[in-house]
């Protein structure tokens, strides 16, 4: 049997018992939550009001999770729609970015839970909520993000972290939710979670977390198609981009997060965007998850093509390094540090002339970028059609004598 540690509060913001009388859940209805919303009552014996927003999540019934909620002990349940404000003001940044770390992951949760410690501030304030609540494991990155973030936008709040405290692992939550009936989507059968929101769905649990083992994604990623299972004739779809931002999926209009939801199931249907990827947290650990980005993966492929396009070599290969340095800094809780401003007003300069539209080939598990229009474009091609450039091929013999000089000196030295 595992020795386990009795967690201990050093810090003036973690709530104490006694201390709090009404506190903010962050609540998504998973094992977690589910569980800690008794749990926080029956310890801290405070109010507890559920706080759950509407991310676009792609398997998620709101209002059944809201009526959970009611049902088991919350005084309040109060769901956000925050789709618009989410897609606009925060995924916009990650597009614009190329959002992705350490491979394909393209940051969806990194970049949902800056918009998910932001609103529970607000809305803290708004109910006088004593303290936050979350269901963050001590193990995890998304304790730094929260509470960093709760704290950087309000240095007086609370923060109660029932997971840390409660020296229970997933068995024994799944045991402790089955001795009061509450009804939760894990069990010992299915011992994977999800974080789920329009960007993408993130999957843990299990044998997902331990590399020698091949994850059994028949049995979690049932949202969309497997690319086993995908059509076998290839479909194109366009991505017309304004200023970094797709603004038309195949020559409709529509709202950012409603392209992102619409291109999801597009692109899920071909089994675009399933990712797995072994990453380093924050907090010293290599793990594994498996990721479902359909809409996500296309988006980022189109805009990073199309945004080298446009752009000269030097300042791509200055973005490019930029881009590795925005992911690092959003995975790393850096979200409202001003150096992310700097690098956001960086992007969004870069991404001004980020216009035109994008064919990307979808089939069986990939996204390929295979046709770009832009007025901005930087191939010579669309200058000639125009009359505006021809290459003077009689320049390029003088161009590699002096561009070579360099190198054939320092050759000639080591030659005996």
């Amino acid at each position: 049997m595992k020795h386990k540690t009795t967690y201990q509060k050093i810090t003036s913001y973690e709530a104490k018992k006694g201390e709090v009388k009404k506190v903010l859940l962050l609540y998504s209805g998973g094992l977690d939550t589910s569980v800690m919303l008794k749990w926080i009552a029956d310890e801290y014996h405070a109010d507890v009001i559920t706080l759950t927003m509407d991310l676009g999540q792609q398997g998620d019934d709101l209002s059944a999770i809201a009526e959970k909620a009611l049902k088991f002990g919350a005084k309040k349940a109060i769901v956000l729609d925050v789709k618009d404000e989410f897609a606009e003001k925060y995924i916009a940044l990650g597009i614009k970015a190329n959002a992705s770390y350490q491979g394909e992951y393209h940051l969806s949760t990194p970049i949902g839970r800056a918009i998910c410690a932001a609103k529970a501030i607000a809305v803290a304030k708004k109910v006088g909520a004593d303290a936050v609540a979350h269901g963050c494991t001590g193990k995890g990155n998304d304790q730094v993000r929260f509470e960093g973030y709760m704290l950087t936008l309000n240095p007086d709040i609370k923060i109660i972290a029932p997971v840390r405290e409660w020296n229970m692992d997933r068995n024994e939550e799944i045991a402790y939710a089955e001795k009061y009936g509450i009804p939760v989507p894990a069990s010992v059968d299915f011992p994977y979670s999800v974080d789920d929101n329009m960007w993408g769905m993130t999957w843990e649990g299990g044998e997902i977390e331990d590399p020698q083992y091949i994850p059994k994604v028949e049995k979690f990623l049932t949202t969309y198609t497997l690319a086993k299972n995908a059509p076998d004739k290839e479909e194109c779809i366009t991505l017309t981009f304004a200023g970094g931002i797709p603004i038309a999926l195949n020559g409709k209009k529509m709202k950012l997060a409603k392209l992102i939801r619409t291109l999801n199931g597009v692109a899920g249907a071909h089994g675009v965007g399933v990712v797995h990827l072994v990453e380093d947290r924050l907090i010293g650990l290599k793990d594994r998850g498996v990721y479902e980005l359909p809409a996500g993966h296309v988006i980022i492929a189109a805009h990073k093509a199309l945004e080298q396009y446009v752009s000269t070599r030097e300042l791509n290969e200055l973005k490019n390094q930029m881009d590795i340095k925005w992911a690092y800094l959003c995975y790393g809780a850096k979200w409202f540090d001003p150096v992310m401003d700097a690098i956001n007003s960086f992007n969004a300069e870069v991404n001004k002339i980020v216009n035109g539209t994008v064919t990307v080939k979808l089939y069986k598990g990939t996204a390929t970028v295979v046709a770009m229009t832009s007025p901005f474009a930087m191939h010579h091609a669309s200058f000639t059609s125009k009359g505006g450039y021809s290459y003077n091929v009689n320049a390029s013999a003088g161009f590699i004598e002096v561009y070579s000089l360099q190198m054939k000196l320092a050759h000639q030295r080591t030659v005996k």
